[in-house]
């Protein structure tokens, strides 16, 4: 029988992937003959709000397919573009139509190609994106929520977690033993349970503030002769990732006054204070909602270009950080950098 389409789109984060996520592609399978999955916010450090790399979730997915319906569908990860939409709209799009080029059986007609999803749902917000497509909105099963689903199975018994999980038809069995296996064999584990309990002590202690907090910072995006000062981070949250050099805003301070001192105490920076302030470019405020694991944080990032030179300044990580060092711009990677600081970086560089 002829499918309404030949490909069929579905862009989601999977953390991880349940049974309002199989409800969509088993939909999507049926509805064409074969099934795109962009799985998003990919090449991201592991988080308590992203736990598992885009390959672990494409695991999850296929376990719960048969082999037919696997050979029909294609997964490509989709990284996240934070502070540029327009950005992640095109990759979207050039994703998807490579994707048709290259699997199109039929190339004397135009592939009919539909994007498909919970409309109803706030993730689904992308169906509106593309009118060039064809849209197929599909009722939600339920309204699930992966974050008490991800804070409950990285700090209480995994397994008892992901029984109940099983039972409530959140998770599909195949799911379900396959993050069992990811609890006792990964690294992973470990690593995001030590940040959600951090995370939970630390907005334990704003709980009996009377409005939910908003806090304040600063980062530095130092630029010298191609290459970009970040420092290790020594403690949680993002422990032993590489971040832009900035912290909290002291009381009495003003946002300058804050970055150039964070920027001193994390990398000894000598550069006299006079160059520094003359050598701003521009500076931004970065505020997405769920860009911090701490609660609401919106930084002021201010972009300092110094004058290129043959030896960079010496740096010496201190304070809040175990190292600093000089980054060439060409080598950052997103899945070691803290928070949003590789989007912040692309985004003041304009590329991103």
């Amino acid at each position: 029988m002829t499918k309404p389409y030949d490909f069929t789109v579905f862009i989601g984060r999977f953390q991880p992937f349940h049974h309002g996520h199989l409800a969509v592609v088993r939909e999507g399978l049926n509805q064409a003959d074969k099934m795109i999955v962009l799985i998003g916010s990919a090449w991201e450090p592991r988080s308590p709000r992203n736990p598992w790399t885009h390959q672990e979730r494409e695991e999850m997915l296929r376990r719960c397919l048969a082999p037919e319906e696997n050979a029909r569908l294609l997964c490509l990860p989709l990284m996240d573009v934070m502070y540029n939409d327009e950005l992640w709209v095109r990759n979207v799009q050039s994703t998807v139509n490579g994707l048709v080029t290259a699997h199109h059986l039929s190339p004397h007609r135009p592939a009919k190609v539909a994007l498909i999803g919970h409309k109803k749902d706030s993730t689904g917000f992308y169906l509106s994106l593309f009118p060039q497509w064809h849209s197929v909105s599909i009722d939600s099963v339920r309204d699930i929520s992966a974050t008490p689903l991800r804070e409950a199975f990285f700090t209480d018994e995994p397994r008892s977690v992901l029984d109940e999980q099983v039972q409530l038809g959140v998770l599909p069995p195949q799911v379900a033993n396959y993050l069992a296996e990811f609890a006792q064999k990964a690294s992973g584990y470990s690593q995001v349970h030590d940040e959600i309990t951090f995370i939970k002590k630390y907005r334990e202690a704003w709980k009996a503030a009377p409005y939910p907090p908003v806090f304040v910072t600063v980062d530095a995006v130092v630029i010298q002769s191609g290459h970009i000062l970040l420092i290790e981070r020594r403690a949680s949250p993002g422990k032993g990732l590489w971040a832009l050099p900035g912290g909290f805003v002291d009381q009495g301070e003003r946002l300058l006054e804050a970055c150039l001192r964070e920027l001193r105490e994390e990398t000894r920076l000598k550069v006299p204070t006079p160059v520094l302030k003359g050598s701003i470019r521009q500076q931004g405020v970065y505020d997405a909602p769920y860009r911090s694991a701490r609660g609401r944080t919106i930084t002021h990032a201010f972009y300092i270009e110094l004058a290129p030179d043959t030896a960079l300044p010496k740096v010496k990580g201190g304070d809040d950080a175990r190292a600093a060092r000089w980054v060439p711009l060409s080598e950052l990677d997103p899945q070691v950098m803290f928070e949003d600081h590789y989007f912040i970086i692309q985004h003041m560089l304009g590329t991103g």
